[in-house]
């Protein structure tokens, strides 16, 4: 709003009237010393006037007023709010915003490890926290008025989103739902399926970004924009001047990968070659941007290793960033926030180098970074103390890190598995962190040029609007149990049927199914089409297809015996002996150098040929026996190496006046083969065979068939869609029931489904795990495999089931002897009966035990210092920051904690896991938690 024009008469009296209609909304704005936008006003409004809602807006765009007025409505109503978010950093720093407006008296905090004033009016939480206390029917839940959901566009998560559904399922009724989320292109399906399952929804979607932001390529030095016309309104083009320099600079440059390179000298031997293309520093980019006023900087590398080398580069150069005051508050903050840190680990944790990098303005921001680091670093940008973040792209995740300028070195990001482009989706929600509202007047967006890189494919990236929100929803065995015991297996069924996962699924149906109907009309259409008995076309179709197929299967044997015997004819070859090579560029004479011959494989003669080659065959080579045709002498040692040699072998062949045999190769048809010659038989006896117009009626015949699959195949889809979570749902059951964690009520009719429709003692156990690897455990438990553990060996083996290598580890992980590897041997075999079970269930296997964590957990528990912990990880071949150190450990503690609660002090198992927990909540483990 433009609050320096005065309202008119109209204006005023419809401003008032909105006031009264909405008495909440006029005293939470009174507060705020800022106007509201239109989406803002809107979502506050439909939620105090009584219905659920649904904000959809671009980051910062500041839809988390709506998220407070509804905390503003429970105060006031006298009824409670749970605010949810994703991760524990974001619900630190929403708990810190609450309690600076409303107190601490009124607001709490629960997250896996933290536990603050948890009966509170105001409650932030995780995610994960309220779908446990839902399943638990949790005694906090009594006077419930409100939810706020940040971020729930994260249902989307395939590891983690199944959680945002079943809380917005297993709410009850009277509970108001404010989901925030990013733009979403599909927001009136979320918001329509929203309404199906929680009633009244008003979706509020804003596009409009309260901060414009500005697309530019950084191509050497120069930064220019990406687009033109933007600033008249017109549809944005990319801009030509950039698309010259981009082409100028492609043409006198190598692409990277091939630039400078040694690998195609042979081919291109006399032409020039070409320069390197050598993109600008990170230090010449922070020149860059300092002096175009564009700091601060979120640049996003996609590598933790990368982020930290770019810190120390421009250390190194000498890039100061702040001014002796602004050093002194840095130092000051961070003698604060790491207070807690033990004096004796600073120098493992890199701590001076770390500080350092504060101190000239620069900082780094990625998982592996200690919790304490991390924090402290986002303090400090917020603050305008540091000036430029390399981070990967786990900032993008709802932290509340906005700055003026986002740099993406690349667009190409590893996904665990591959390389892979960004998608436009992935470029938003990254760029969408330029522009800080109420400071900055517009935001800016820099992706570096290098060769290979088509501003007109940036230009999509920028302008692509379509990111639908996929459900990630699939049911998993703690939620089985959970629905079984809550609802029964029939309710649950339905309430599955009621997900957002089915409600995408069912509609997908729709479409596909009218395309069925489609394509059956137009099969009617084919066969009106053809002229003469359409069954007998058919049958001829099939009879040419069984021709067709006989002969390829001939073909194929023909050539697999022809290599097998080519092979078996290089066996017997001696050095000396001349052969003939009889197609490709090396064709023609040569003599044997070296047999190859191998017992464990195929023969791989060396040879040299008349032109002076000298390389490696093999059967490939021979399309049939290969026989030797004469003998050259050769000296006992042939080095092949030297020109001399390789020319006198050659000049020694052509003297023996070997010359190549006459005559074709032989081809083998399938003349003698008597199915083959039946099958032809049968085909040119056929009435079809004569008819004058037969292919044009084959053609239609043939697009039938063609139709006919793809529609079998449409069929298929739909009947595995179709109630799809609910069968998923049945095999688990059925696993479960196997296994003893759910057996059939014995009241229940014979007629009735094949139900399990009670829990056991052992599911009551796996209901309260919540891990990926849930049955797993229970397993480990139930069969006692973990009994007689020590507190070190319990968290050595209990972290086989949390902790997940980033990459394929070298090095098989080494275990502590005795009772832990035992441990683990055991465990692993459970593991492999379960997925065998799973496997026959037709159900997703549970992740494979890794081990890789077990002996520096199984030090710490023993109380070793952390530099003792993190150098023998180093030397037994396992790279382990701090900060991923800590998240392990405390995913570790989290469920020995789950754990030593399920099963009581007194087992032998939680007994163990209780002490586990106390000697691993100690040092950085323990700094910063509560």
């Amino acid at each position: 709003m433009d609050s320096s024009a005065s309202p008119s008469p109209a204006e005023a009296y419809a401003a008032a009237r909105r006031r009264s209609d909405h008495p909440q909304l006029a005293r939470f704005a009174a507060d705020l010393a800022f106007d509201f936008d239109d989406f803002q006003v809107r979502g506050c409004e439909a939620l105090e006037d009584g219905h659920g809602v649904l904000v959809c807006a671009p980051t910062g765009a500041g839809k988390t007023v709506v998220g407070e007025f509804a905390v503003h409505l429970a105060l006031a109503e006298g009824r409670k709010c749970f605010y949810t978010t994703p991760i524990k950093a974001l619900s630190n720093q929403k708990y810190a915003d609450l309690v600076e407006r409303h107190g601490s008296d009124a607001v709490g905090l629960l997250t896996g490890d933290t536990a603050i004033n948890g009966n509170a009016q105001v409650v932030v939480m995780t995610t994960e926290v309220l779908r446990n206390m839902l399943y638990a029917g949790s005694a906090a839940l009594d006077e419930l008025g409100y939810v706020v959901m940040d971020e729930v566009h994260y249902l989307a998560d395939r590891f983690r989103g199944a959680v945002w559904e079943e809380v917005i399922l297993h709410l009850p009724e009277y509970v108001r739902v404010v989901g925030l989320s990013a733009t979403v292109s599909n927001a009136e399906e979320f918001g329509e399926w929203l309404v199906t399952v929680r009633g009244d929804t008003a979706v509020v979607v804003d596009e409009h970004r309260p901060v414009p932001l500005w697309q530019h390529m950084m191509v050497g030095n120069r930064l220019m924009d990406l687009f033109v016309g933007e600033e008249h309104g017109d549809e944005p083009k990319i801009n030509r001047q950039l698309l010259r320099r981009v082409e100028e600079l492609a043409r006198m440059h190598a692409p990277a990968a091939f630039g400078g390179g040694r690998g195609k000298r042979g081919r291109d031997r006399g032409k020039p070659r070409m320069p390197r293309f050598r993109p600008p520093s990170r230090v010449d980019v922070i020149d860059r941007l300092d002096r175009a006023g564009l700091l601060p900087a979120i640049t996003f590398i996609f590598s933790r290793a990368g982020c930290d080398a770019a810190v120390g580069q421009c250390v190194h150069a000498g890039v100061r960033l702040n001014n002796p005051e602004e050093i002194a508050e840095v130092r000051r903050i961070v003698d604060e926030r790491t207070a807690d840190l033990p004096e004796s680990d600073l120098a493992v944790l890199g701590y001076w180098e770390w500080r350092d990098g504060l101190e000239h303005g620069v900082a780094a921001h990625h998982a592996g970074l200690l919790p304490a680091f991390k924090e402290t670093v986002e303090e400090l940008f917020v603050r305008g103390l540091v000036k430029v973040v390399f981070a990967t792209e786990t900032l993008a995740l709802g932290i509340n890190m906005p700055a003026r300028t986002v740099v993406l070195e690349r667009l190409v990001k590893y996904n665990g598995e591959a390389h892979v482009d960004l998608t436009p989706g992935e470029y938003t929600q990254l760029t969408g962190r330029a522009g800080r509202r109420g400071i900055d007047v517009e935001g800016h967006a820099v992706v570096l040029w290098q060769p290979g890189v088509d501003p007109r494919h940036v230009g999509g990236l920028a302008s692509t609007r379509t990111y639908p929100l996929k459900s990630s929803f699939r049911p998993g065995y703690n939620m089985a149990i959970n629905l079984v015991g809550q609802f029964g297996a029939e309710a649950a069924r339905e309430l599955l049927e009621q997900s957002f996962a089915q409600f995408q699924a069912d509609r997908a149906v729709v479409g596909t199914a009218k395309r069925i109907e489609r394509n059956k009309e137009a099969l009617a259409g084919y066969a009106e089409a053809v002229s003469g008995d359409f069954d007998e076309l058919l049958e001829y179709v099939e009879l040419r297809k069984k021709v067709s197929d006989r002969e390829k299967y001939l073909a194929k044997q023909n050539s697999q015996h022809r290599r097998a015997e080519a092979a078996r004819s290089l066996e017997k070859l001696r050095k000396g002996d001349v052969i003939l090579v009889p197609s490709g560029r090396r064709s023609g004479l040569a003599v044997v150098i070296d047999p190859g011959v191998d017992p464990l494989h195929e023969p791989r003669p060396v040879v040299v040929t008349e032109d002076r080659w000298s390389g490696t065959l093999s059967a490939a080579d021979f399309p049939s026996a290969v026989e030797s045709l004469g003998r050259v002498k050769l000296p006992k040692h042939v080095e092949l190496r030297s020109p001399k040699v390789r020319r006198d072998i050659a000049s020694s062949l052509r003297n023996t006046g070997i010359e190549k045999p006459s005559g074709g190769r032989k081809r083998s048809g399938g003349g003698d083969d008597e199915e083959l010659a039946q099958l032809r038989q049968r085909m040119r006896r056929h009435p079809v065979h004569g008819l004058a117009d037969r292919e044009a009626s084959l053609r239609w015949v043939e697009r039938y068939q063609r139709l006919q699959g793809e529609t079998q195949q449409l069929e298929r889809k739909v009947a595995a869609t179709t109630h799809s979570l609910a069968r998923s749902f049945d095999r688990i059951c059925a696993l479960l029931t196997e296994r003893g964690y759910l057996e059939r009520d014995g009241s229940a009719a014979d007629d009735d489904h094949d139900d399990a429709d009670r829990v056991t003692e052992d599911g009551m156990m796996l209901a309260r795990i919540y891990s990926e690897s849930d049955l797993l455990a229970a397993e480990c438990v139930r069969r006692h495999v973990w009994h007689g553990l020590a507190a070190p060996e319990l968290a050595a083996v209990v972290s086989a089931l949390v902790y997940e290598a980033r990459r394929d580890a070298m090095a098989e992980p080494k275990l502590p002897q005795g009772a832990v590897s035992k441990a683990w041997q055991e465990t692993v075999t459970i593991w492999s009966e379960l997925t065998e079970d799973e496997r026959r269930h037709r159900l997703d296997r549970t992740r494979e035990p890794d081990a890789g964590f077990a002996w520096p957990v199984y030090r710490w528990a023993r109380g070793e210092s952390l530099e003792r912990v993190l150098t023998t990880s180093e030397a037994n071949g396992q790279e382990l920051t701090a900060g991923d150190f800590v998240r392990w450990s405390r995913q570790v503690i989290d469920l020995l904690d789950q754990l030593r609660v399920v099963l009581g002090k007194e087992h032998p198992v939680g007994g163990a896991a209780a002490k586990a927990v106390k000697a691993l909540r100690r040092g950085v483990v323990a700094a910063g938690e509560v």
